[in-house]
């Protein structure tokens, strides 16, 4: 439900922080107090048009945040928040939206900044207003099969999951087909692509890791003249008349002459004497080394030239080896199917008719079952318009099948709800209504039905009872609160029979402070309710009679209320 909301220049509204609780919640004031801007500030963060015109004369932007709490650990918005990473505290769900004069909109939920498309995706899951003409869920007819498959329960959603498998299986395949529908040109150049791509790889032999082996070898081969320069100086330090080994091995004659005469200096000989050897040997390596080492151009020529072939791979296939040859075996299933292109299609065209037929049978399980829970449904709604004193109206669910293979993610069905609001008219479809009286009560008589189904946690219902009076007006503030057991309900409202039914009441108001106007909300609590009811049952001053038809008004509601529990 919407616990908490925050309005913070917007319109003629300053700052207003209201908390609402679960049941109904009506909202009454003098016609041009605000009213109708809450709605729109709603509206706003729920994903709607927004312009630099809703901004507070003087503000530079306006601030509106919604806090939402989701007790239903199984609410699919909770799953929604999940796929797009958006963390989640306790089931609590806060959207935000500002509004900049540069016409600039930041939309956030839970902190994170999100567009202007998922936080509408997002709030249409938890929020539903309705407005006496506003295109509202149940005036699409694109959303009525919805509508008609929350209200057929489990058994529908059952069925619709192996349809739904089948169906994701025929996309794909479906998908393949028609890319695989090229003309004869493409293909045979793809082919003359693939096979000489392939060839230019095959031919290369690669081995991966050889770069740094070949980079080694350049290396050395460009720098032959400098290695050699280099080892003959260390070997004739070392190896050389009067040089290193002479000097040391002189050094380890001396010690072990003094290690004869005093034992203490034995290690030090030790010590000179494993440098002797370890450096006569070292100089018979180098000597190796050298007598090994030879300038070979051609060699260098041939290491060059590998080591471009490769960036030339590199450049056209893959950044290191191992990607040449994964794109290399990409490529030679490519062309494999290519060069088989005939049996393969023939192979997936045999499964797509195999898929059709199994979609259709499963399409047709779902008509079914819809059909069934439309019988059940209509006699709903027309108990419902009986209630609203639509006695004259009849109400239909029409499902007809697709054309041809018109399968798409809902099965095989055009579903729409038809009315016929007088004796003797005929069925028309519900988007084509025109009485905004019909509306409201047939909006109700739905809403009455689908609240029970759908998981929409708050519905804003604004002004829907303009235009009628008396026992319709009754009966629709009885729908209204019977909608509200089922989800929060906020109401504006005119009719004194809805204020009635109401379990918080606010009171909305247009003051002038400062030179400036502002909208203020007023809890409307204990005796005050009377009195308020009474101005709406008056639209003047308040009297005796009117105040005492307000007390009574308030006691029918109560008695009116405990029949629902």
């Amino acid at each position: 439900m919407l616990s908490e909301i925050s309005i913070k220049n917007f319109a003629i509204i300053e700052s207003l922080e209201v908390t609402f609780e679960g049941g109904l919640t009506v909202l009454t004031g003098e016609t041009g107090a605000g009213k109708s801007i809450i709605i729109d500030a709603v509206q706003l963060l729920s994903g709607g048009r927004g312009s630099a015109g809703f901004i507070r004369h003087g503000s530079k932007k306006a601030e509106l945040q919604g806090q939402f709490i989701i007790e239903n650990p199984e609410h699919p918005v909770l799953a929604k928040l999940i796929e797009f990473g958006i963390e989640i505290d306790d089931g609590i769900v806060i959207l935000r939206r500002d509004l900049s004069t540069n016409g600039k909109s930041v939309c956030r939920v839970n902190g994170k900044l999100v567009t202007i498309a998922l936080l509408r995706e997002i709030s249409s899951q938890i929020i539903d207003i309705h407005g006496q003409h506003e295109n509202q869920e149940l005036m699409h007819e694109s959303r009525h099969i919805h509508l008609l498959d929350q209200f057929a329960g489990k058994k529908l959603v059952d069925a619709f999951a192996s349809y739904s498998e089948l169906y994701a299986k025929y996309k794909k395949l479906k998908r393949k087909l028609e890319t695989a529908d090229e003309n004869e040109q493409q293909i045979a150049q793809r082919i003359d692509l693939y096979s000489f791509q392939l060839k230019e790889i095959d031919a290369a032999s690669l081995e991966i890791g050889e770069e740094a082996g070949l980079d080694e070898e350049k290396r050395k081969l460009q720098n032959y003249g400098r290695l050699f320069e280099r080892l003959n100086t260390a070997y004739e330090s070392i190896s050389g008349d009067s040089r290193a080994l002479d000097w040391v091995g002189m050094a380890m004659n001396d010690m072990e002459d003094a290690a004869d005469v005093d034992k203490d200096f034995k290690n030090q000989y030790e010590s000179i004497a494993t440098s002797f050897y370890s450096l006569q040997d070292t100089a018979s390596e180098i000597r190796k080394e050298l007598d090994a080492l030879e300038f070979d151009p051609v060699r260098l020529e041939i290491v060059e030239s590998r080591i471009a072939q490769l960036i030339t791979l590199k450049r056209k296939y893959g950044q290191t080896i191992e990607d040449i040859l994964i794109y290399r075996d990409k490529i030679s299933d490519n062309l494999d199917e290519l060069m088989n292109r005939d049996e393969r299609l023939f192979a997936d065209q045999e499964k797509m008719n195999h898929l059709l037929k199994d979609l259709e049978i499963e399409a047709e399980e779902l008509s079914i079952i819809r059909k069934e829970a439309s019988s059940s449904l209509e006699a709903a709604i027309m108990e419902q318009l009986a209630q609203l004193h639509m006695n004259n109206a009849s109400f239909k669910v029409s499902i007809e099948q697709k054309s041809g293979n018109g399968f798409d993610a809902n099965g095989n069905d055009n579903v729409a709800f038809h009315i016929s609001t007088n004796i003797g008219e005929p069925l028309k479809p519900l988007v084509k209504i025109a009485s905004g009286g019909e509306i409201s009560r047939l909006m109700l008589a739905l809403k009455t039905i689908f609240s029970k189904h759908q998981g929409i946690t708050s519905i804003i219902f604004d002004e829907v009872d303009t235009g009628v009076s008396g026992r319709v007006a009754q009966a629709i503030a009885e729908k209204i609160a019977m909608v509200a057991f089922h989800s929060q309900v906020l109401c504006i409202s005119h009719l004194p029979q809805v204020a009635a039914m109401a379990d918080h009441h606010y009171l909305i108001k247009k003051e002038v402070k400062d030179k400036r106007t502002r909208t203020e909300i007023h809890d409307v609590i204990a005796s005050d309710r009377t009195v308020e009811l009474s101005r709406m049952l008056s639209g003047a001053e308040t009297t005796p009679l009117t105040l005492k038809h307000a007390e009574e008004l308030l006691s029918l509601a109560a008695e009116r209320k405990k029949s629902f529990k």
